[in-house]
Parts: structure tokens; sequence; C-alpha cells
């Protein structure tokens, strides 16, 4: 099941993903829509209020009636709609589908404190468990994460390096693990690449496109 879910799991570019599975369209921090017609979302998780991860002018194209989105309290506050908000630590059955919250936070940098909240996610589809990492550095909370299929930043300054993230990996123990948050903003295709390089041989990454 992991290889179909891969198959139908698409990079945004920065944190951004869009998964359909289970009959549903799912986005993850969806930003800089540009270029393509996306499809409408069932349900949309945002990890946390900056502009490149919670973008009102990127939810507005995907957003219908029936959308429910997954969020922190700060966010939440600026959405109307069917908004669920969740902490980290929370466990949650949402559209059908099994959601474990996790943190995600800085350790030795400033940009996203512990104390904020904000939110890393596992999502379970066709049985499979998808670890979005949000914004974080390498925190020991990850040495109890279980996770299929790990989408994790690696590209330093406002998160962790590919280096950090590769013992993440090493942690977490996916199946597959995929690089994200670079190429944009910050970071660049060699930290997708000393990621992979660092893994090679111990857990098999894949960088999309």
């Amino acid at each position: 099941m992991v290889e179909t879910i891969l198959q139908s799991l698409t990079w945004l570019g920065h944190d951004g993903y869009c998964l359909t599975a289970e009959g549903k369209t799912i986005y993850f921090d969806p930003f800089q829509l540009a270029g393509n017609i996306f499809p409408p979302a069932d349900l949309i998780f945002i990890s946390h209020e900056h502009r490149d991860h919670f973008s009102p002018e990127d939810l507005a194209k995907i957003v219908t009636g029936r959308t429910v989105i997954v969020t922190d309290a700060r966010v939440a506050e600026k959405l109307t709609g069917l908004v669920t908000v969740a902490a980290p630590g929370d466990k949650i059955e949402i559209s059908g589908l099994s959601v474990e919250v996790v943190p995600a936070y800085n350790i030795n940098k400033k940009f996203h404190p512990k104390k904020n909240g904000w939110l890393g996610f596992i999502v379970t589809v066709e049985g499979v468990r998808v670890y979005h990492a949000g914004d974080t550095d390498y925190i020991p909370e990850m040495k109890d994460m279980r996770a299929d299929i790990a989408l994790l930043p690696v590209s330093g300054t406002y998160v962790m390096t590919a280096a950090e993230a590769a013992q993440a990996a090493l942690d977490i123990k996916p199946q597959v693990a995929i690089p994200m948050h670079y190429d944009s903003i910050v970071g660049s295709a060699d930290d997708a690449r000393l990621f992979a390089e660092a893994l090679e041989g111990k857990i098999r990454v894949e960088i999309l496109s």
C-alpha cells in the first residue's frame, strides 16, 4: 500500500503536498498553488500560522463548503467554515481518517518555539501512516514516532538540516523518507541530495519533483 500512496502523493513545493486516497483529496500546508487547476479539498492540514504554511489566498483556490481544515488555535481564529482545532498529543478521527497530532518546534533557534504548540501530523490512509513534520528541528519526540512515509524538512535555517533530518528518519524508521522545505524561500536541491546520501543503504529516499 505504501507504493499506492506514493503514486497518489504530489509535492506542491516547499512544505505543500496533495494526497488523493480513500476517495478524498487531502492537502498539507498548501502554498503558492500556481500554474495548474487544483482539485477541491476534502481535508486540509495546516501546521502553523507562518505565511508559507497558512496562505489564505491558496486556501481560497481549494476550499469548498465541505472542506474540513485541521490546524492549531491561532490559525483557527482566522478561519471560517469546518475547522477542527488540534494540539500536540491529540488523537482524532476526522473525515474517516485517524490522525495523530505531534509537536513541531525548534530547539536551537527562535522561529518555532515549543510553547506555541505548532503541529505535525501522522495521518493513516489506506493503512499507511504518513507523517508531515511541519516546521521542526530534530526533536526528542521523534524517537517515539512511527510512520511508513515521512515528509521531513531538510534546509536548515528555520528547520533541521539535511544531516539532522537524516537522524530523524533513523529514529522514525519509515519505509520511505521524502525531503521538503528546500528550493523555495530557503535551501536548495543540494539539501535534498545530502539527505538522500546520508540515508543511502539505510532508508529509501524519494525526491519528488
